[in-house]
Parts: structure tokens; C-alpha cells; sequence
């Protein structure tokens, strides 16, 4: 096992994307409805999958842990391309998109989007591998494709047309031409503050479909009906402890020691690539106690594990190699948990009703993204952090209107509207910490 911590981060993330992905469709066989599994997931491809859309309540749990495990297999076969680069960013979309499997994503809606950035490479004569990263942003959008795909522009659900599919198809090349662009660009406007750097234009691409396809030609954008109540603590209790703890035990044979945790953890600057910087070993002890961080805490505020909740826990996740953990993440939490009883205290007294409470199904996914959030925590300290947290309880539910609920991103898109309000102040009236810690110094002389 030692050996797996001596290989190049490229081959170690390339077997650590194999392994995660497997694990669902192992688990898939292993469902009480697994002999529902197929016609399941013919029922998850063949229904629009707009935010909140549970696929427990739609296929049922064998074929959403399914769908999950192909998909994740899919973006793993991506990274196989010539040119691909396995990193910190390919370890991020990867479990992000894995995660969405279980209430957006599914294996027929993910490519078209995908499709525009092939082009965009056979235009520009460069690599496929160079871009995978832009291929698997694009599913962010993936409720427009299946709203193209069944439904628009009526109201109701018709089936596949070849109209649809030729929408879909049109649309994605669209984004999928332009989105290159703008992820390369999103980091310069939020300066790396928010982890979920991709969903800035994905974000604004979804305001931009909303408005033109919907808004402005008279389309109206169909109301989200999610069956929230089909869910399994029992089955997303055991399936997740049983992977973050094989992935601890796993990293403690492959060398990783109490102390190489504690670096990372302790670590003053903000580290975007834990595998590169701290080695697989310590990573993978990341994932693992990190993953059972976020299931301690959703367990805790009573969350129902439906197939939102589920694939939230590992959209959260997804942050394990690109600078989240339970130091830098505990102070987010922390500023939802103060912003939800400070709300409730106002809204009894103003007479009104109070329905943010913290195991309520949109701050669960809220939560989740606001951990995007966590390089403000590392690098200004835990007070702006939690200060953060609770500026995106705020705006997390609002954001939604402005793509009609159809952009999977829509939690980090709220993270970087944040960093817009929150980074230039910081900047202009606060110290970061390693500042702070050089002041000490020169006092102390």
C-alpha cells in the first residue's frame, strides 16, 4: 500500500476517481429495489431534472447509485484523453459531478455541453485532454438540456423529440464555444476566494438562458415538483461511512501519519492542491475525515437523506483536494448555524413565518456551497469566515430566481457574488493572518 503514495499525483487521482466512482455502482447492486434498476434509470433520463429534483423519488435508490457511478465513471474515462491534466481541479469536477448524479446529472443530459467544448477544440486545433475540465463544467446546465430534451416549451412533460434534441444539442454548443473563456476568466474576478471558481459564468450562462429562451420569447419556466419525501437515512449513512472509512484506513496503510494531517490542517497559507502539496496519503485522510465531517453534521441538524441531501454530502466533498477541510469549513457551518437562529429570532418578532430552519431542504444544499468559501477562513482567519457564511444564508435562496432554478451551480454562484461584496473591503480595511502573525513579530522585538 505504501507504494500507491509513491505514485505521481496524475496516476494516484486517475485510481482515487476509479475506486470512488465503482463504489456506486457496486453499492447500486446491492439496493432494496435493485431489481427496479434499469427501468429506473429510464425513468430518471426521461424526466426534467430541474434543482431539488430527487432521483430517489424518480428512479429509486439502485438506479440513482447507478447513475451516480456512471457518471463519475464517465468523467473519469474523460480524463484518460490525450493532454488531460489530473489535479486538484479534475478531483473537484469529478466528485462535484458524481455528486449532482443524484439530483440533476445523469448520463444522457451531461454531453451536450460537452459537445460544444469539443468543437471549441477542433476550432482552435487544441487538445481534448487540455479542456476536460470545461467539458464537465458545462453539466452545471444540465436541467436546460433535459428541460429541451421532454419538455419545452410546454408545460407538461411530451418525451423525446428530435426537436429537442436538436435544442439541446444547438444550446450546448453554444455554452460549450464560450465557457472555455470564462472559466479562465472567473478566478481574476472573485481573486480565488471562491473554490467553486466555475460556477460564476456557468451561473451567468443560466441567467442568460433563462432570460432569452424563457423570459423574453413568452416560455414560462415551469414550476420545480420535488418528492422530497422518498429517503433513506439507513442506506446514506452506511454507504457513506463505509467509503470515507475505507478511505482513512486506506490512508493510514499507505503512510499517513497524525502529524501529516495536522499540517494540512494547521498549515497558515491556503493550499489549492493537498495531493501535490501534502502527498496522497494525507489527501486521501481528507477525504475520509472530511466526508465524515459533513455526514456528522447533516446527521446532527436532522437532515432527511433524500437524494438531494445525499448528493449534496459529496458536492461539499468535492472541495477535499482543493483547499476544504473541517479547520477551514467548522467557522462556515458555524455562521449558517447564527444566521438561521438570528433570522428565526427576527421573523417571531415581526409576526411572520420562519422556514429557514437549518434541516430545511434549500440551506442543506446552501450550506453546501457556502463552503466554497472556506480561502477567506484560511486566509483572513475564522471571524470572515463565518461573517461570509452568513452574507450567503442570505442570498442563497434569492439567487434561484434569477435562472428559474435550472443552474446546478446555483450555491457557487451565490459564493462568488459574496466575494464581490466581501473581498474588496477585506483587502482595503483588514490584515490577512500571515500579516497579522509578521506584526506580532516586530512588536515582539
Amino acid at each position: 500500500m505504501r507504494k500507491l503514495n509513491q505514485l505521481s499525483e496524475r496516476s494516484f487521482l486517475k485510481l482515487f476517481l476509479l475506486f470512488f466512482s465503482s463504489s456506486f455502482v457496486i453499492a447500486a447492486v446491492f439496493m432494496p429495489d435493485r431489481s427496479d434498476m434499469l427501468s429506473g434509470l429510464v425513468r430518471i433520463l426521461s424526466q426534467p431534472t430541474k434543482a431539488y429534483t430527487n432521483f430517489f423519488a424518480v428512479g429509486g435508490f439502485s438506479a440513482t447509485f447507478l447513475n451516480m457511478g456512471l457518471v463519475g465513471l464517465c468523467c473519469t474515462g474523460l480524463y484518460c484523453l490525450p493532454g488531460d491534466k489530473d489535479n486538484s481541479t479534475a478531483t473537484l469536477v469529478t466528485i462535484l459531478t458524481t455528486g449532482f448524479g443524484s439530483w440533476g446529472i445523469h448520463i444522457l443530459n451531461m454531453w451536450f455541453g460537452v459537445l460544444g467544448v469539443v468543437l471549441y477544440c477542433i476550432i482552435k486545433k487544441e487538445k481534448l485532454g487540455n479542456h476536460t475540465n470545461a467539458m464537465l463544467f458545462t453539466t452545471g446546465l444540465a436541467p436546460f438540456f433535459s428541460e429541451f430534451l421532454v419538455r419545452y416549451p410546454n408545460p407538461e412533460v411530451v418525451g423525446f423529440r428530435l426537436g429537442g434534441f436538436l435544442l439541446a444539442a444547438g444550446v450546448g454548443i453554444v455554452c460549450g464555444l464560450f465557457l472555455p473563456a470564462g472559466l479562465d476568466n472567473s478566478p481574476k474576478v472573485h481573486k480565488g476566494f471562491d473554490i467553486y471558481s466555475a460556477a460564476l459564468p456557468v451561473g451567468m450562462t443560466a441567467l442568460l438562458l433563462q432570460g432569452f429562451l424563457y423570459k423574453a420569447v413568452g416560455v414560462p419556466v415551469p414550476l420545480a415538483v420535488a418528492d422530497i419525501t422518498v429517503a433513506s437515512s439507513t442506506i446514506v449513512n452506511t454507504f457513506c461511512a463505509c467509503l470515507f472509512s475505507a478511505c482513512i484506513v486506506l490512508a493510514f496503510s499507505m503512510g499517513c501519519r497524525p502529524k501529516d494531517y495536522w499540517k494540512l490542517m494547521s498549515d497558515p497559507k491556503f493550499v489549492r492542491n493537498f495531493s501535490a502539496t501534502y502527498g496522497n496519503a494525507t489527501m486521501l485522510m481528507n477525504v475520509g475525515l472530511f466526508g465524515l465531517f459533513i455526514l456528522a453534521y447533516y446527521n446532527i441538524i436532522g437532515a432527511p437523506f433524500n437524494g438531494i441531501t445525499f448528493g449534496v454530502v459529496f458536492c461539499m466533498l468535492a472541495t477535499c483536494n482543493s483547499g476544504s477541510h473541517p479547520g477551514n469549513t467548522w467557522s462556515i457551518i458555524l455562521g449558517y448555524v447564527l444566521a438561521s437562529y438570528g433570522t428565526r429570532l427576527i421573523s417571531a418578532f415581526a409576526g411572520v413565518p420562519f422556514a429557514q430552519t437549518l434541516n430545511s431542504q434549500n440551506i442543506i444544499v446552501g450550506i453546501c456551497y457556502a463552503n466554497g468559501l472556506s480561502p477567506i477562513s484560511d486566509h483572513y482567519g475564522w471571524r470572515y469566515g463565518l461573517v461570509a457564511a452568513i452574507l450567503h444564508y442570505f442570498m442563497v435562496t434569492t439567487i434561484p430566481l434569477l435562472h428559474g432554478d435550472m443552474c446546478l451551480y446555483n450555491g457557487g454562484f451565490t459564493a462568488a457574488l459574496v466575494c464581490l461584496l466581501m473581498v474588496p473591503g477585506l483587502e482595503r480595511l483588514f490584515k490577512t493572518k500571515l500579516e497579522r502573525q509578521e506584526l506580532r513579530k516586530a512588536l515582539r522585538k
